[in-house]
This record gives C-alpha cells, structure tokens and sequence, in this order.
C-alpha cells in the first residue's frame, strides 16, 4: 500500500494550531480521555469562553470529536484525522496528562458541569 501524505499546507494549519499552548494542553487531556469544558477549565485554569474558542479552533480543523450527553459536550480526539500521526508525535513526546485527570476525579470535579 502507498503511504499517503499530508499536504504541506494541512501539516502547517495542524502545527500552528497545536503550537498553542492552552490547546497543546486541551490535547493532551482528551488524548487520555474524553472532557467537558468544565473539565478543562478546571484543569488550565482559565475562563469557559476562553477554553470554549480554543475548543472551536481544534474542532473547526476537525482534531476533536464531540458528543452531547445530557446538557453536557464532551470532547476527545479525532483519531481519523489525515494528519493523526503528526498530532500523536506531538502528543507522545509530552506528559499524558493521565495524573492531573486522575487528581480531577479524586478530587471529585470530573463533570462539575451545572
């Protein structure tokens, strides 16, 4: 099978996008696990707009999946995303982001969403 290749200009909107500190972040988290906004917010210590815009920019490329259950969405990597390799090199070269999730549930603040 002939490997595909991204084009340059694809590979560029997805590494400017994950340049990004905040969403570099908001990454990592749904990578280990789907997330609310109130998730994230907890976790970045920011605003819901702002976790919000930043949510709507990797949604936007299609880098995240999202799924309404009850009043909330949830977001989790986009895992046939053409550009999935390039995104998951990123990913696995940093921390998972597995313990600060696990610190959020036992600190009972997973789905603090009202």
């Amino acid at each position: 099978m002939e490997k595909m290749y991204l084009k340059v200009e694809d590979a560029a909107q997805v590494l400017k996008l994950m340049g990004d500190k905040t969403r570099l972040s908001i990454m990592r988290f749904v990578n280990v696990d789907e997330c609310c906004v109130c998730e994230l917010v907890e976790l970045l210590g920011l605003s819901q707009p702002a976790i919000s815009q930043h949510l709507r920019k990797l949604k936007d490329a299609k880098l995240l999946n999202e799924q309404r259950k009850g009043h909330w969405v949830f977001y989790s990597i986009n895992k046939e995303h053409p550009a999935i390799e390039v995104v998951q090199g990123i990913l696995d070269a940093l921390p998972n982001g597995k313990q600060e999730l696990e610190e959020l549930s036992n600190n009972n603040l997973r789905i603090i969403c009202d």
